[in-house]
């Protein structure tokens, strides 16, 4: 897992880039609508942009998933409990 800052930040608290494919992908959106939480998700096999964006932030690695938080931060592959602390963070509790 990796955390990178970036200026590419779209508009809401928090963007999953993923696949339909990949079982991790599917393992964390899962996770987060059981824990009542709220995303964006965008597949990068269908959005060349977003491909790219993961891409700038992986080293060159199209990995996914990569979650882009609303401060510009974003982590790869995190578990549901990271990406809800990192929220909870930035929302200042």
């Amino acid at each position: 897992m990796s955390e990178e800052t970036t200026s590419a930040a779209p508009s809401g608290d928090l963007t999953l880039y993923t696949t339909s494919w990949c079982p991790f992908c599917r393992r964390l959106t899962a996770q987060l609508d059981d824990r009542g939480i709220g995303y964006t998700e965008i597949d990068v096999d269908a959005d060349a942009e977003a491909a790219a964006f993961v891409e700038s932030v992986n080293g060159g690695d199209r990995v996914v998933p990569t979650v882009l938080y609303s401060d510009g931060t974003t982590a790869t592959n995190p578990f549901a409990t990271q990406v809800r602390d990192k929220l909870a963070e930035l929302a200042g509790a």
